[in-house]
């Protein structure tokens, strides 16, 4: 791409995910690569969405060290700290490193896994335990209203 196009991307931050997709796109349409949790709240209005609200409940598949850079979760804490909300994460599971994400604003975190489960099962047993998961959180939440 140096040679024939005269744009240099191997040290693009990002240019190597999904198979190099991202510095193809920058060599050959002129793209520009900005991490996808931004341009998600962006679009959605997630700034403009939290204004007011007492408490931002967010989540993924799998909370872990990793969620710190640039995923959704992190990306939603990001906007919410500054107005002084406090975040909650919902998550799948939690994995390796999770506490790095009070680094980024995430307060609190809960694992919706009841039990091991296959991935394959997840789409049987998944919205029942997040459901199970989330009722907890909110009578966590009504007990501090109560206290």
């Amino acid at each position: 791409m140096r040679a024939d196009l005269g744009v240099d991307v191997s040290a693009l931050p990002g240019g190597g995910a999904a198979g190099g997709l991202g510095a193809g796109l920058v060599a050959f349409l002129g793209g520009r690569l900005m991490p996808g949790a931004d341009l998600v709240i962006g679009v959605c209005g997630v700034a403009s969405r939290i204004e007011g609200c007492d408490l931002v409940i967010t989540g993924e598949g799998r909370l872990d060290g990793q969620t710190v850079f640039g995923k959704a979760p992190a990306g939603v804490a990001k906007v919410a700290k500054p107005r002084g909300i406090p975040v909650i994460a919902i998550c799948g599971c939690l994995g390796p490193d999770v506490e790095k994400v009070r680094e980024v604003g995430i307060d609190a975190y809960f694992s919706a896994l009841e039990e091991p489960v296959a991935e394959a099962d997840l789409p049987v047993h998944g919205p029942g335990m997040l459901e199970r998961c989330a009722e907890q959180v909110g009578r966590l939440l009504a007990l501090g209203k109560a206290l």
